[in-house]
């Protein structure tokens, strides 16, 4: 017998009120089979999926889903298929499930799916329970089949980021894709990834005799100078005593 989803809620008023919201920069563009016209526009749509439910760096040919993007084209299957088979395909299992414990992973993946950061612990850990129990695919049928997903996407929309303009901001929230990376601290720091506030050593400087600047490196060369150097107009040098810089000055004779 199945678990039943563990209750959660809002941890705030505001994302229970319908935003108005007005066009800009900050609103993410929205794609969807509904008004495609070219299959230009479809080949931008595919490319919104990808990017949505995989990491920049995935983004590789080799991990392209020809027979998913083919159903698509050809209208065998639906956008919110397509985005199922996205997120559980081999490729999305290697790069992401398998390298995340279940909690980051439920993040991970309602970020992704539902466009929205998690709630809290609380939607953490029923989200969890749901993964623990019925594996990836189950997981992901449940999101794609919960009623805040039918009702902002349906079955024609791509997800994308909800409400990223916010109020008295003057920028809008940080992209998920930047604010949570792919790898969490446990496996950064497995794979060798450089750790944030990590103290390292700093660098040893080695002298190198002149240090620049101290008047007292140059002492023996401008005495060597004055020693060496020929005055007057036949040429003779001389010898300057030892601090005596006015002997050294060269003057005119009447």
């Amino acid at each position: 017998m199945a678990l039943p989803l563990l209750g959660y809620g809002p941890t705030s008023q505001n994302v229970r009120v319908a935003g108005y919201e007005i066009p800009g920069d900050e609103q993410p563009r929205v794609f969807t089979t509904e008004n495609l016209l070219s299959s230009v526009d479809m080949d931008g749509l595919i490319w919104a999926a990808y990017r949505q439910v995989f990491s920049e760096h995935q983004m590789l040919k080799a991990n392209r889903q020809t027979i998913l993007e083919s159903q698509l084209r050809y209208g065998q299957i639906t956008v919110r298929d397509f985005i199922r088979g996205l997120a559980t395909s081999e490729t999305f299992r290697r790069y992401n499930y398998d390298f995340n414990d279940n909690y980051r992973f439920v993040s991970l993946l309602v970020q992704r799916l539902l466009g929205r950061d998690v709630y809290g612990q609380r939607e953490q850990i029923a989200w969890s329970i749901v993964l623990g129990t019925k594996g990836l695919k189950g997981f992901v049928d449940a999101l794609l089949s919960s009623e805040e997903y039918l009702t902002n996407f349906g079955e024609h929309t791509v997800p994308y980021q909800r409400r990223r303009v916010l109020p008295q901001r003057v920028q809008g929230e940080t992209p998920f894709n930047l604010k949570t990376p792919r790898y969490g601290a446990y496996y950064r720091k497995k794979l060798g990834f450089p750790q944030l506030g990590t103290t390292i050593a700093p660098k040893r400087v080695v002298q190198r005799g002149l240090k620049g600047g101290n008047p007292a490196d140059y002492l023996s060369m401008a005495r060597e100078v004055l020693i060496k150097s020929p005055v007057g107009a036949g040429g003779t040098s001389f010898i300057a005593e030892e601090g005596d810089f006015l002997a050294a000055v060269p003057y005119r004779k009447r």
